[in-house]
């Protein structure tokens, strides 16, 4: 009776962590913990800026062969892909981390260790989850876990920044899987109760300004691409972004100017737009090209006589839709679950991760945590810490098997 009163998926988890084959790889994912974050290091210490990843996308279809992957390539769009047959073709998993970072290919991504941090732009954001990737692809292979259904590790391309989800919209819309793949789980940065299920939408512009320029003393009063900028930014602040939904606005990048006494010719900056609800979304985005056009004809119209006017450009570079796997299907139930194994409550949230495009056509999809902790996101001060990252490969490994059914013992 009170077998009948759980849910499946917590029925399906508690049947799962009473195999063997289960236990043998959480023994596994203990024993190789130092082993598993050797390969961390090594996976970070290759460059991958933004549309520069395939160095780090070989050296991961490299590694898928050496465990016993053999059907491991990089796809048309630069996508690293590993396919693991299982007993049916169906139901066919995707498990995913991103290859990219944020950082320009100038960026030194040397790996050093204090005390038990590791510091490296894109250690955890996303280089925790690679790991998670071989760890997992290991534990399978090496203890020869059978599954009812297949597994499509995979790599991906351009998820932060201006790659704008490049690499997962080839995987799900024109790749040669897209039409097999039947639920997709991301691995992303660190932590074990969070359960992304929500996706954030995003609109990211380049604005523009063109003018003539000239001497900051002789030709004082010519419009100016950087004050025109500012008093655009000074109007973008005033938008009453709302708590609920979370909506968020940022300028992360600004340039323009020449010299300290020159009136610049152009100036640009990149503009970031987010909201957890689309219509606010959309909201803000009106208020945004509002703002923008606002500021440079009041700045034009204030402007020497006789001189030329700024030109605007403004400039989509990046759009990322909204949407939400509910809480009551089966994925999330079975991450849920999964977290409530170890003790831990589980906690749903929202982000902007490869997980927006398969939640927005409707394909089952969350983002987990690989475990272990983090700091310093984004910067080149960036700190992992492994100490904790098996419960986080635990977890994943439970909610992978729950998805794609383990073989009978």
């Amino acid at each position: 009776m009170l077998t009948e009163l759980k849910s499946v998926a917590a029925v399906r988890i508690e049947q799962l962590l009473a195999w063997r084959d289960v236990q043998r790889a959480f023994s596994f994912f203990d024993s190789q913990a130092a082993q598993i974050t050797e390969e961390h290091k090594r996976i970070c210490s290759i460059p991958a800026s933004p549309f520069g990843e395939k160095e780090r996308a070989e050296y991961l279809c490299r590694r898928f062969s050496e465990i016993g992957l053999t059907d491991s390539r990089l796809d048309e769009e630069g996508n690293c892909l590993a396919h693991r047959r299982g007993h049916s073709p169906s139901p066919l998993i995707v498990v995913s981390a991103h290859l990219d970072t944020v950082f320009p290919p100038e960026t030194d991504f040397t790996v050093r260790r204090v005390g038990e941090r590791l510091f490296s732009p894109g250690i955890s954001d996303d280089g925790c989850g690679l790991a998670a990737l071989l760890a997992f692809a290991r534990a399978f292979e090496e203890l020869q876990i059978e599954t009812e259904g297949s597994l499509l590790f995979a790599g991906t391309v351009g998820e932060e920044g201006e790659g704008n989800l490049r690499g997962v919209k080839h995987l799900l819309k024109g790749g040669s899987w897209s039409n097999q793949i039947s639920s997709f789980l991301s691995f992303d940065g660190p932590g074990v109760d969070r359960i992304t299920n929500g996706a954030v939408g995003s609109r990211r512009y380049r604005v523009s300004l063109r003018g003539p320029g000239g001497h900051s003393w002789g030709d004082f009063g010519t419009a100016n691409p950087v004050h025109a900028l500012g008093h655009a930014i000074s109007k973008l602040s005033s938008y009453p972004a709302p708590q609920e939904p979370r909506t968020t606005f940022n300028v992360g990048r600004v340039i323009g100017g020449a010299s300290i006494n020159s009136i610049s010719r152009e100036a640009t900056m990149d503009v970031d737009l987010r909201s957890s609800r689309e219509n606010e979304l959309l909201r803000l985005d009106a208020f945004f090209r509002r703002a923008m056009h606002e500021a440079i004809e009041e700045h034009n119209a204030a402007r020497l006589k006789g001189t030329r006017p700024l030109e605007l450009s403004i400039e989509l570079i990046g759009e990322r839709p909204n949407g939400e796997t509910p809480a009551d299907s089966p994925i999330v139930e079975i991450a849920c679950e999964a977290t409530r194994a170890f003790g831990i409550l589980p906690r749903l949230d929202q982000s902007s991760t490869d997980s927006n495009l398969p939640i927005s056509i409707g394909l089952p999809a969350v983002t987990l945590g690989a475990g272990g902790t983090s700091g310093n996101s984004h910067t080149l001060e960036e700190w992992y810490e492994p100490t904790g990252r098996e419960l986080g490969l635990k977890r994943g490994l439970l909610v992978i098997l729950g998805l794609v059914g383990i073989q009978a013992q």
